[in-house]
Formats: C-alpha cells, structure tokens, sequence
C-alpha cells in the first residue's frame, strides 16, 4: 500500500551560488562557497543547535527545487559521465531525484541561534533544507568504499586571469570581505561546461558568484581564462 508523505523545510540556504551553472557537482570540492543556512520556527531558537559547536561538518538534507519533477526519472544522464550516457537514477547523485532529495556534507565554521555558517557547500541560494545531521567520522568514513563510476575527484585545468579580471576580483573580494579569487579558481578548475562541448577561444561563458557575473573563456583546449567580474545585472 502506497502512502504519501510530506515534509516542510527547517530553513533556506543563503549561498554564494546564485544559479545552478558552475556549482561544484559535489560538496568539499570549493573549500572556498560559503553561505549561511537561515533557521525557521520553531528551529530559529538556541536550543535546536545547543552541542553542535562541537562539530566540524554536518550533513544537510534538501531539496532540489529547481528540478523537481512530476513524473520520476528511471535513468538520467550524469555529468560526470560527460551527459550522454544514461545510467539508472539510483546509480548516480544527479539532480533529478524520485523525490527531489538531494545530501550534502559541508563544513561547520560557526554556529548561532537560527543560522549555520558553512563552507565547502554545493548548494544554490534559496535551497530548503529539510534535516541537518552531525557528522559522525567513525561511522561515515567507510576506508575500503569504492564507486567504479566516480573512483576520484574530477582533474582540474588550469585558471588563468587577465589582468583587469583579477584586479576586479580583488576589490569585490574585499568588498564581500569573502575569499573571491580562490571561490573562483575552485569553481572553474573543475569546468562547469558540458564535457561534449568543445568551446572555441571566441566562445563565452559565465555564472554568478553573489552579487557579481563572472565571465571565461577557453583561449585553447584545456585552459580558463577568466575575463571580467563586475555587478550582475539587478544587483
């Protein structure tokens, strides 16, 4: 007998992702995205989070609520897997969930009532958070896990800067007093395109980091060069 069940948000993530384009595939691999979850009632008091300042990391629980879907998905097309191989639903973390559920552990920097400070995220702004669960290294860490599909992080290429890019990105970083530049180069390290494209030099590309628009190119294979990082539009 099939019975249905719902759930209501703890709080909604305030993150430096501001769209989906660009967001590191999986958490840890951008020490540098931060943001901050906003608690709401009854969480927004001290006595949610009372004992989680003993913890380092801890895992979020949320939904993808840009790609939430009415009909359920059997098999989707990772990108890891460069997008044009199919794989059961089950097999990979892509987006595209039977419930929209998406697991993330990030790390702990600080700890309010009704906020979480956290880094390493992969969260884009304005996710609900369903459940926040402490880390528990002696039980999450499995030593002889293994996944035949994703056996290592994704090689980076290199980021290059023009000269202007750079300056701008120092002064906004100031002015955000968050670590832009290396947000940046963590982000586009990892190429955010999709893996069946082959860019030319003249092809741009961007995304917004929070309250500014970033824009590369590929001036040959295997290399970013990032061009310019001014205000986004409506910022």
């Amino acid at each position: 007998m099939t019975q249905g069940y719902s759930v209501s948000p703890i709080g909604f993530m305030r993150s430096c992702f501001k769209e989906k384009f660009a967001i590191p595939r999986q958490p840890q691999l951008a020490p540098a995205a931060r943001g901050v979850l906003e608690l709401v009632a009854p969480f927004d008091q001290g006595d949610a989070v009372q004992g989680l300042e003993q913890v380092s990391h801890v895992w979020l629980l949320f939904l993808f609520h840009q790609a939430l879907e009415d009909k359920p998905r059997l098999k989707v097309r990772p990108p890891r897997l460069g997008g044009n191989q199919s794989m059961g639903v089950f097999a990979t973390r892509a987006t595209h969930r039977p419930n929209g559920i998406g697991q993330s552990v990030v790390k702990l920097d600080k700890v309010e009532a009704g906020r979480l400070w956290l880094s390493g995220i992969d969260l884009l702004d304005g996710t609900p958070v369903l459940d926040v669960k402490p880390y528990v290294p002696y039980a999450d860490v499995i030593a002889d896990a293994r996944n035949g599909m994703a056996a290592a992080a994704p090689e980076l290429i290199p980021v290059q800067w023009g000269d202007a890019a750079l300056a701008q990105a120092r002064e906004h970083g100031v002015r955000l007093e968050e670590p832009l530049i290396e947000l940046i180069e963590q982000c586009l390290a990892q190429d955010p395109r999709p893996a069946y494209q082959t860019p030319t030099p003249e092809r741009r590309y961007g995304a917004q980091f929070w309250d500014l628009d970033v824009r590369w190119h590929y001036p040959q294979p295997g290399v970013i060069c990032v061009l310019e990082v001014v205000p986004a539009v409506g910022s």
